[in-house]
């Protein structure tokens, strides 16, 4: 009896030490200067892969969704699809209604009578959502694409990853006018079209107390962007 116990007391205390390296896992890792850098090692394992390409209704543009086909997930069934051969899945994405999802490196376009493709960025970034505002191009004609992606390594861990900080991104149905709207080292927490307005409304929390996470101390800031404006500025507002 007495050794089950000093066994369930020891797995407990592997379990808390367990929970608190978790816990103390910082979001955002700060320098001496109190900022945080973001510097993305590049993967010699990398192989790069698109899926086929997706068209959204009522454009003319083919969106080629770039990943990461990583070797060592050998006979791991990738979560965005079946289709694979040797229990090595190749489907990167899924679509919704208007909506591309996956764990992307990039994203290229390509006009339905053209044979050139163009990036959306240069930079390493990982998209997670890529949404065109559908009601927005059917009253004003402005095909515009929504981005929710990791564009910094603000934990400073050598790779961008969903543990670094969300971030908000528009371009046209091009590609063209790529441009972050939510401000660095804030946390995207959710984003909402307003069509009647062409409003797009999103929120971010700071890490006002810079001790590396988000939580009830932290402020919230909210934002909205007029869609039909030539410039994407960002306007706060303040309904607490």
């Amino acid at each position: 009896m007495k050794k089950i116990q000093i066994t369930c007391l020891g797995i407990a205390l592997l379990f808390l030490a367990s929970c608190k390296e978790d816990a103390a896992t910082p979001k955002v890792t700060y320098d001496a200067a109190n900022k945080a850098k973001s510097v993305v090692r590049a993967d010699s394992t990398q192989i790069e892969i698109a899926d086929l390409p997706w068209q959204m209704e009522g454009t003319d543009y083919l969106i080629h969704p770039i990943a990461d086909l990583s070797i060592r997930d050998r006979g791991v069934k990738s979560r965005y699809g079946s289709s694979s051969v040797n229990d090595l899945s190749f489907t990167i994405s899924n679509y919704g209604e208007y909506e591309i999802t996956g764990f992307l490196q990039n994203i290229k376009f390509q006009k339905i009578d053209s044979d050139s493709i163009t990036k959306l960025t240069d930079k390493p970034v990982l998209i997670q959502t890529a949404t065109y505002l559908k009601t927005v191009a059917d009253r004003t004609k402005n095909q515009i694409m929504v981005y929710t992606m990791v564009d910094m390594d603000t934990n400073k861990d050598g790779k961008l990853e969903t543990s670094d900080i969300k971030s908000l991104h528009l371009s046209t149905i091009s590609g063209e006018r790529f441009t972050k709207i939510s401000p660095d080292f804030e946390e995207l927490i959710d984003w909402k079209l307003l069509a009647s307005r062409n409003r797009l409304y999103f929120r971010t929390v700071e890490d006002t107390n810079k001790n590396g996470q988000f939580d009830k101390n932290d402020l919230v800031h909210y934002y909205y962007i007029d869609l039909t404006a030539k410039e994407w500025k960002i306007t706060a507002y303040e309904p607490v």
